[in-house]
């Protein structure tokens, strides 16, 4: 070692390196990796997990998790309420450790939220061969588990030397840092390569910023979007994430507040505006409000903002039906801003929506349009307030009810958190939206067992924000592991666990495809060998207690408001256990969504949805 370089093993140089990065957007600063994720096996115990040791928490906090796919939801949930400035890293040993991070890495990246990952290896100098838990590939010896990270991640690379981690390690800051390629970012580190010393260049540990930019548009592609807009009569705008992940909720409102151009949000960009401003009209698309939907069937223009227009979005290409409605798309990506074949605006969505708001200074929409969609809005409010209360305080809430109860505990600030069930279309619908971050429902890869651990990673972000994990039983089943860290950590995470025997959202599904509800309830089999008998005598409630949370059971509207209030006043995990009577009150689906169905059956339940799926299937239409 010279006075420009460090002896350190490979592990303790991306550690230290790690722990001073940055990033940077509007002249603030924050730490790129905030902390590390872990669970230790022979394949990262003797080299990242020492070189944490090895720095202490102050330079690099340490996180124990329970499940590794779980420790990437924490850490995606992290992320997500900084507005990807921030994110966290995630280690694993080698074999099922990392491979139990796909699924969260694809959620990260299909959601374009950033994450490292840093799982074990095989030995790169092959001393022994094979090693426990290797996977022995007949053709390709340098195959390796970690190889079913390449398609999930937006950037990856096996580390087989030390002196390789320098130029790695920055290409994986650069990919985390930039919004417009950012997701899960894996460096495979073999253990032997992991514990091997080496002589780093002192330059390789000097804190080094990353500046998050805000590309402004291009003047020709603001004008053509500026005469595209003031030539509609019916224009609408759809909010995706990218409005959350810019900071854009003021230039958005100040573009609508000037244009009177209606909203309408995707899952991800709900909360783009408050739910109360006469131009939001709420979700778009399958999971959408009736006023939306219905704007969206005449729209002549729509104006993508951050979104990437998902099935749901369009439900499956049948939305958009006037004959002459084009696309105008403002993405901090080209691949989302071609799509639709729409004019496009690539540019950070902040600056874009500023720059169409100065551009488009007097212009305005016409005022029965206006009209039009404010008296929409306001028929689609009583609809809500409709299914929200509860006449009788002392029958068995529904879900709908379920909301409306959280509805009125929740503060301006709280955060509600889902991800998969039939919670998703009725939150889409009928939450109420009152600052950017109150809305988080993980529904780019919608993942059963995401809402705890986000949950937790939302806490770590906010620390003084009350957060809610809506979970039904069947996610709940899935992943309750990270209820021991909120435990451990004492993070006061409240958990509304929802209790109706099954899978219920896929049950309703199987019963409009034919498939007659098979396989989707949680009961005993009955006598035909079919799951219709007695619902299984499982207490999720004892089992949440069991892990260490308080638990607060609600049998009645009344015991559920009550116990919604203790939760959230509580400093430690709560659990809000409540069995929903399973009755549908959410309003119907308001647009289609393509699941297909059998062409050629015996049983009437599929032969009659055949017959409705080719009446749907015959409206879509591709946007050229």
């Amino acid at each position: 070692m010279t006075a420009t370089t460090r002896r350190l093993t490979t592990a303790q140089a991306l550690v230290r390196f790690l722990s001073v990065q940055y990033t940077e957007r509007d002249g603030v600063r924050h730490r790129l990796i905030a902390g590390t994720w872990g669970i230790f096996g022979h394949g990262n115990v003797a080299g990242i997990g020492q070189a944490l040791v090895e720095v202490g928490e102050e330079t690099m906090p340490y996180h124990q998790g329970r499940n590794e796919q779980a420790m990437v939801h924490a850490a995606v949930g992290y992320a997500r309420q900084l507005n990807r400035l921030s994110a966290q890293a995630v280690t694993t040993s080698i074999g099922p450790g990392a491979t139990n991070l796909v699924t969260g890495a694809a959620l990260a990246t299909i959601n374009r939220l950033p994450v490292l990952l840093l799982p074990g290896d095989y030995f790169a100098t092959r001393p022994a061969d094979p090693l426990l838990q290797q996977l022995e590939h007949p053709t390709e010896a340098d195959v390796s588990v970690n190889d079913t990270l390449r398609p999930v991640s937006r950037y990856f690379d096996r580390v087989t030397r030390p002196e390789a981690l320098i130029p790695s390690a920055l290409h994986a800051m650069r990919v985390l840092a930039d919004p417009a390629e950012t997701g899960a970012v894996t460096l495979a580190l073999p253990q032997d390569v992991q514990a091997e010393a080496y002589d780093w260049p002192a330059e390789f540990f000097a804190e080094r910023v990353w500046r998050v930019r805000r590309p402004a548009p291009d003047p020709l592609e603001l004008a053509e979007a500026v005469r595209a807009i003031r030539a509609a009569e019916r224009p609408l705008i759809v909010a995706g994430g990218g409005v959350h992940h810019s900071e854009a909720e003021q230039a958005l409102k100040a573009l609508v507040d000037a244009t009177g151009i209606p909203l309408a949000s995707t899952q991800a960009g709900k909360g783009s505006l408050r739910y109360d401003h006469p131009a939001d009209l709420g979700g778009i698309g399958h999971t959408g409000t009736a006023v939306c939907d219905e704007l969206a069937r005449t729209a002549d223009l729509v104006i993508g903002v951050g979104t990437r227009y998902s099935d749901f979005t369009t439900a499956s290409g049948t939305l958009f039906q006037n004959p002459s409605v084009r696309f105008v798309n403002l993405n901090i990506t080209a691949f989302d801003a071609h799509k639709l074949a729409a004019r496009t605006l690539v540019c950070d969505a902040r600056a874009g929506l500023e720059g169409l708001t100065a551009a488009l200074e007097g212009h305005r929409v016409d005022t029965l349009y206006e009209a039009e969609y404010r008296t929409g809005k306001e028929r689609w409010e009583r609809v809500v307030d409709g299914v929200y209360r509860a006449d009788d305080d002392t029958a068995v809430p529904t879900q709908t009810q379920l909301l409306g109860a959280l509805d009125k505990v929740v503060g301006e600030d709280d955060v509600v958190i889902n991800a998969a069930g039939s919670l998703p279309g009725d939150l889409h619908k009928l939450w109420r939206a009152r600052s950017p971050r109150q809305y988080h429902l993980e529904y780019g890869y919608s993942c059963m067992g995401y809402e705890i651990p986000a949950a937790i990673g939302v806490q770590q972000a906010a620390p003084d924000t009350p957060v809610w994990a809506l979970v039904g039983d069947g996610t709940y089943l899935m992943m309750p592991t990270e209820i021991v860290t909120a435990v451990q950590e004492g993070l006061p995470i409240n958990l509304v666990l929802v209790q109706n025997h099954g899978y219920a959202s896929i049950g309703g599904l199987s019963e409009s495809v034919g498939g007659e509800r098979f396989g989707t309830a949680y009961r005993y089999r009955a006598a035909d060998g079919t799951f219709t008998g007695a619902p299984l005598p499982v207490d999720l409630a004892a089992n949440a207690a069991s892990l260490g949370m308080d638990v607060l059971r609600a049998k009645t509207v009344r015991e559920l408001r009550e116990a919604l209030g203790s939760a959230r006043a509580s400093d430690r995990p709560t659990c809000v256990y409540v069995e929903t009577d399973p009755t549908p009150t959410a309003p119907p689906a308001e647009a289609w969504w393509d699941v297909p169905v059998a062409e050629t059956a015996t049983r009437e339940a599929a032969v009659l949805a055949r017959e409705e799926y080719d009446r749907e299937v015959a409206t879509r239409r591709h946007h050229l």
